[in-house]
């Protein structure tokens, strides 16, 4: 009988968290009750909230709670906090690198502007990278519910503050709003300032999000992606052109974009293959971190350890790691295996 190797133990790469997501519980409800902030109640339970964001009513209450939780994030040390122990959670969970995406405009205005809730953030993952010893970049990230032309502005910024820490430039939010087309100009900017695209797209709605992504905004990789499995034309695509997925399993069962665990098309985008990068999306909100994705894998889709290597590889592949990083990591994966 084939041993069963650690899942924490294989080395991997961390693509798809988001900032405030990262959250323990536990500190959320620090915070709110350091700042005398009432939490929803689906907020202070023992369990993760029930969430089901496939209409637009269901995805309002997601976004209230996340930004509920947002709201008790106020001083710098609370930002350095959430990041230090983001990058607990992903060493405890085997990453060896991270990229955390945040859209700074959203803590702007209690960190005394956009500039300085930048800089703020980014001097906190530096030093939460530097005394962790966990490689960790960021990815800014666009809000579609917002002006393109906002999103312009957020580009600029981003590729101003490459040289200390910023890897991609994303679109988040509802992709049910904003069409990928209306951004295409900030990812140009963001594009030809050297940072890699990676927007939301094929979570909420179909393939033809996936393809806007590819033709509007020339993704280098795509937030989830899971629903260019209902396009095999797409998924070749995908393929031919080495377009990471970032894939979050609990995510999509928790949103009810699939009912269960077996129903998210990990195989599919798998055996196409499609590169893909396995991602926590919002802990906080979902109820568990990177290496539960590879337990669902694991245990839902019949990933051996073999496959299970393979995907950590292809996340490791698909980051914005320097080459030494990157070498490190695919050693330590081939180690995990053969070990």
């Amino acid at each position: 009988m084939e041993r069963v190797r650690d899942i924490r133990e294989l080395p991997k790469a961390h693509l798809h968290l988001h900032f405030t997501g990262s959250m323990r519980p536990s500190t959320l409800l620090e915070l709110a009750d350091k700042y005398g902030v009432r939490l929803p109640d689906a907020l202070t339970g023992a369990e993760p909230p029930k969430l089901r964001a496939t209409d637009e009513r269901g995805w309002f209450r997601f976004q209230r709670l996340y930004d509920a939780a947002r709201s008790c994030l106020r001083e710098p040390e609370d930002i350095q906090r959430l990041v230090r122990e983001a990058a607990e959670e992903d060493l405890r969970d085997g990453s060896g690198w991270l990229e955390i995406q945040v859209d700074p405009t959203s803590y702007a205005p209690r960190l005394g502007g956009l500039i300085p809730a930048l800089e703020v953030i980014l001097d906190a993952v530096d030093t939460a990278s530097r005394e962790a010893g966990l490689g960790m970049r960021v990815l800014v990230a666009a809000n579609r519910m917002k002006h393109p032309l906002d999103a312009r502005t957020l580009a600029r910024l981003a590729v101003r503050y490459a040289d200390r820490g910023i890897v991609g430039f994303g679109l988040s939010n509802d992709e049910r709003r904003g069409m990928a087309r209306d951004f295409d100009r900030a990812f140009a900017i963001a594009r030809d300032g050297g940072l890699l695209a990676a927007p939301h797209g094929g979570e909420l709605t179909g393939p033809a999000s996936v393809r806007d992504c590819l033709d509007d905004l020339h993704a280098a990789r795509i937030g989830h992606g899971v629903r260019a499995a209902e396009d095999p034309r797409l998924l070749k695509r995908l393929a031919d052109r080495g377009v990471t997925c970032e894939v979050c399993p609990a995510s999509n069962v928790a949103l009810g974009v699939y009912e269960k665990p077996e129903d998210v098309p990990l195989r599919t985008l798998f055996d196409a293959g499609v590169p893909m990068a396995l991602g926590a999306d919002d802990p906080l909100l979902f109820g568990s971190r990177l290496a539960a994705q590879y337990e669902i894998a694991r245990e839902h889709h019949a990933f051996d350890d073999a496959e299970l290597a393979e995907l950590a590889r292809q996340s490791i592949r698909g980051s914005a790691a320097p080459v030494g990083v990157r070498e490190k990591l695919l050693s330590g994966v081939d180690a995990w295996l053969s070990g």
